[in-house]
């Protein structure tokens, strides 16, 4: 049989049968739909959350007090935890690689302004803050480079927070009231908006060593270190577990680097965007059970067309390519129209939900419509043969 008759008669074939291909194709339709608006859904998150995890660069160690792993052994020999000081953030800035080494405290803490309050989280920091984390300042300026443990009383108010105590009005040079202590505004940050749940323009930022004083505390809850893009990250850390070994006795820190963040941070999602996945592979295999069960009703009742196609000649591979070429066209039209469906919803959802993120990637558009028509051979197979196996005079007579 020539491809032009094979492609004529599983057209023909199809469009006699309206109702029944509608139905078949809609089966798959509905599963690659699924698949596609759910791991779109997924995969924008995905990206979502990784964006707003490296928005402030991918050159950061994070180093905080205290071991995440157990060592093994008596706590008196390594259970003696050191808390981080200026000290330690100043020698890490004399390690090779190292441009700023950022010491953090931070709380929640009442800030007075304007004859306005506002209870916000406060962070105790360092100069080199917005290099470090690529966040510019709107106007003024940040803190300056002062007396590491005697500086003078300045804070830097977020977008946000500058809006709840001035307003409109420029706060430069106004005097505030951060837990009962006088400062004066010299800079205003630029707006960052939300990270995952954070808003980071509702925030004020005054000199690390008051932030230890405002929040009592003995030592600073992190230090991120900012290093050179060209850096050897294993050597670095190397050096900065040697280090304090040195200071501290012992290896009594937890040190982070963003790839390791992001190594964790991607398989998490990755998981995630599977299991969406699979929750519309179940509507797939819901499709190819349609499509498994029409092309059998459809045997059953083109069982004397079958048998006179034997009888002009057709054989029992021809036979078998024609049914199991109807199984496949009406999978990947199905595909195809649940790509449409799919993409179309998640696009809808986008529009009114914009704050939902939402991606499909082309790479995935072509793998589902491959899963179709692999469905659509796969559940054909069976009906295709039995429809070969007929003996031709068997089915003429079935009539």
């Amino acid at each position: 049989m020539r491809w032009r008759d094979f492609l004529r008669f599983t057209t023909l074939s199809i469009v006699a049968h309206r109702a029944r291909s509608l139905l078949t194709a809609l089966g798959i339709a509905i599963g690659i739909s699924a698949v596609v608006l759910l791991t779109s859904i997924g995969e924008g998150i995905h990206r979502f959350v990784l964006d707003e995890f490296t928005q402030f660069g991918t050159t950061i160690i994070a180093i905080n007090p205290g071991k995440a792993t157990t060592f093994g052994a008596s706590i008196g020999v390594f259970g003696t935890v050191r808390p981080l000081s200026l000290d330690d953030a100043e020698a890490l800035t004399r390690l090779p690689y190292v441009q700023e080494a950022v010491p953090f405290v931070w709380g929640n803490a009442a800030v007075e302004g304007a004859n306005r309050q506002r209870r916000t989280l406060v962070y105790g920091t360092g100069p080199g803050f917005p290099d470090a984390f690529q966040f510019p300042i709107a106007i003024g300026e940040f803190l300056p480079e002062d007396d590491v443990r005697a500086p003078r009383a300045f804070a830097v108010l977020g977008s946000k927070m500058r809006d709840e105590l001035f307003g409109s009005k420029n706060p430069l040079g106004e005097r505030i009231r951060i837990g009962g202590d006088r400062y004066i505004v010299i800079g205003v940050m630029e707006s960052k908006g939300n990270m995952l749940g954070f808003d980071l323009d509702d925030t004020v930022y005054i000199p690390v060593a008051r932030g230890l004083e405002l929040f009592r505390r003995d030592g600073l809850l992190e230090i991120d270190v900012m290093y050179d893009e060209d850096a050897p990250t294993e050597e670095l850390v190397a050096s900065i577990e040697r280090l304090f070994v040195a200071r501290h006795g012992g290896e009594d820190v937890t040190i982070s680097t963003q790839d390791q963040m992001l190594d964790v941070l991607g398989r998490v999602l990755n998981v995630l965007t599977f299991a969406v996945a699979a929750l519309g592979g179940i509507s797939l295999l819901v499709g190819a059970v349609g499509i498994f069960t029409i092309m059998t009703i459809a045997v059953n009742e083109r069982t004397s067309e079958i048998g006179l196609l034997r009888a002009l000649g057709a054989d029992r591979d021809q036979i078998l390519r024609l049914f199991l070429g109807e199984a496949t066209v009406l999978a990947a039209l199905g595909g195809l129209g649940g790509l449409l469906i799919g993409i179309g919803i998640s696009r809808v959802l986008h529009f009114f939900v914009p704050a939902l993120p939402v991606h499909t990637p082309v790479l995935f558009v072509f793998v589902a419509e491959g899963v179709a028509i692999v469905i659509g051979l796969v559940s054909g197979v069976l009906p295709a043969r039995n429809a070969a196996g007929l003996e031709p005079v068997e089915a003429i007579r079935a009539e």
